[in-house]
């Protein structure tokens, strides 16, 4: 049987925070992004592929804080790349999945 991983109650509220403010913004995320918002605001189980798309994606993706146009961590004028980061689980989706992602290199 597959190995599945469970995404935290934390990564859901962001992924439910970036889906709100993707519909109010009208920006921010792929759809890739917002199927992976769904599943994590579901809290449905992760598999090892779903942990290295999203070890990947925070890896790219880092550089987004640096934005110049719109705020990242605004709620009231976010970045793209802010709403996108809460897509996939934001902060706590980062530190989460890479614990994950070593776990699974280890084993």
């Amino acid at each position: 049987m597959a190995t599945k991983f469970k995404p935290t109650a934390a990564m859901a509220k962001n992924a439910r925070h970036g889906l709100e403010l993707r519909a109010r913004f009208n920006r921010g995320g792929t759809e890739v992004g917002v199927k992976r918002a769904h599943q994590l605001a579901d809290r449905k189980d992760l598999n090892p592929r779903d942990i290295k798309s999203m070890y990947s994606y925070f890896a790219r993706h880092e550089v987004d804080k640096n934005t110049t146009s719109k705020v990242w961590g605004s709620d009231s004028d976010p970045s793209a790349g802010y709403i996108a980061w809460l897509l996939w689980g934001g902060e706590e989706g980062k530190e989460w999945v890479g614990k994950q992602r070593k776990a699974l290199d280890e084993d």
